[in-house]
């Protein structure tokens, strides 16, 4: 409730200082040496909604005569009333006296350091005040490399992607210091990127699936200019490593905004860069409903498993993205004569190798989705021990639940999915008696464990 409170605090605020503000809202965020400073009794964050390790931080920073400002995504938080989930700090110290005030703090990166100062589980990242070098260079496939050099607080807040994201509260006076307008841009809704789009999307193509990943995460529409540049400039996403790549796609979809991250990333055509082969079938005539209500279920079940703070991982969540490619293959090379297992064999490698070129899934994960797929033929044949055998498999529960999804969008899974469901509520008898009764009506011969005891 308080958070809610809050939230509506800021909208009546912002709303005031927006009016205030004069001229309106331009469509390419330009430099300025100006800023807005909004005093702590005009808005909603307070010190208490800070976590005590990065408000030692601060403190510890301002103590020794240097700047420090909360900035980034945990000011955005704060300000639309929501819990943050990490906290960034910006500073005028450099990273080796930021070291010097902290016996815990550890120096990372090579291009620019950061240092990450641990307070047992949680960490602060401080990142000193940086600026663009004044020469940029341009690669021949297009991408502008600009390394960066330290600066001050008017230098930094330009390096900065959105116009929500550059925001910083200022532990000095507790107020909030807006270069870019990213105060009325919370207040409208918008994801807003900072200075020229094509320029910004040249320096780092990643920034495209950034701002759809902040348009889903708050619910937020993406400013025109801002989208606009996407189908020109989307091959170059083609060049990223695929272990960037990888990295970004946890944070799209593993965020608790998958359902709705999936839906921008197929609005704006970015499924082929990271799902090219889901991407193929997605317009399918024949598979569209199936295959776009196994993917809304399998995403909100996702999203809710997160909210719910349950653990969800990658490997379900590709397995999910490439079984219909998967099925696809396997339809396609038996219709070529290969028998089933060698079919499968031969799709699930195909379909794999297809997808770590996109993404670096880790081999972890690759062999967790080639078992959850595998077990889904296994839980089909369950005649003598064998459903005895399946259901003590580390991924039985993870393959269970992928077969209850299917079965929601396939009804010819429903009497599996159903016995499979009764075979897990029953005791040994009962399980006993539903392998017999099954064999009973397939016509197989099954002997049960107690025969087989006697028979010894």
């Amino acid at each position: 409730m308080t958070g809610w409170l809050s939230a509506v605090a800021l909208i009546t605020t912002i709303k005031k200082l927006w009016r205030g503000q004069k001229g309106s809202a331009r469509s390419a965020i330009k430099k300025s040496s100006s800023a807005t400073h909004i005093p702590r009794d005009k808005h909603a964050i307070s010190r208490k909604q800070i976590s005590q390790p990065a408000l030692k931080v601060l403190y510890r920073l301002k103590d020794a005569g240097y700047d420090a400002y909360l900035v980034g995504g945990g000011v955005r938080d704060l300000l639309l009333g929501r819990e943050p989930k990490d906290f960034d700090i910006a500073t005028n110290a450099k990273p080796e006296e930021v070291k010097q005030l902290f016996r815990n703090a550890l120096l990372i990166g090579r291009r620019f350091k950061l240092v990450h100062v641990r307070f047992y589980q949680d960490i602060i990242e401080v990142a000193t005040f940086r600026r663009d070098n004044d020469s940029v260079t341009t690669k021949e496939t297009g991408l502008l490399v600009n390394d960066n050099q330290y600066g001050t607080i008017d230098d930094d807040v330009w390096r900065r992607d959105f116009t929500v994201n550059a925001l910083y509260y200022n532990i000095a006076d507790f107020s909030v210091v807006d270069y870019t307008n990213g105060i009325q841009d919370l207040a409208a809704g918008l994801i807003k990127i900072i200075g020229e789009p094509s320029v910004r999307y040249r320096e780092d193509p990643v920034r495209m699936l950034r701002a759809i990943r902040f348009a889903a995460k708050l619910g937020f529409r993406l400013d025109e200019p801002t989208h606009q540049p996407f189908s020109e400039l989307k091959p170059l996403l083609f060049q990223v490593s695929s272990a960037r790549l990888f990295d970004e796609s946890m944070k799209l979809f593993l965020g608790g905004f998958a359902e709705d991250t999936f839906a921008h990333l197929h609005q704006y055509d970015f499924i082929d860069v990271l799902l090219p082969e889901l991407n193929i079938l997605l317009n399918d005539a024949e598979l569209h409903q199936e295959l776009h209500l196994f993917l809304k279920i399998v995403l909100r079940n996702t999203d809710s498993r997160i909210r719910e703070d349950k653990p969800v991982t990658p490997t379900f969540l590709f397995a999910a993205f490439l079984w219909y490619p998967l099925v696809n293959a396997v339809q396609r090379f038996e219709a070529d004569g290969l028998k089933p297992f060698l079919a499968y064999q031969q799709a699930h490698a195909d379909v794999i190798k297809a997808q770590v070129k996109a993404l670096a899934i880790p081999r972890r994960c690759t062999t967790g989705v080639q078992e959850i797929w595998s077990l889904q033929w296994q839980m089909a044949k369950r005649q003598g021990r064998r459903a005895f055998r399946v259901i003590e498999h580390p991924r039985f529960r993870a393959a269970y639940d992928f077969l209850l999804i299917r079965a929601q969008v396939d009804p010819s899974c429903q009497v599996l999915a159903d016995w499979w469901t009764a075979f897990i509520a029953a005791d040994a008898e009962g399980r006993e008696d539903l392998v017999t009764k099954m064999a009973k009506r397939s016509g197989t011969k099954t002997k049960t464990r107690k025969q087989k005891s006697h028979e010894r």
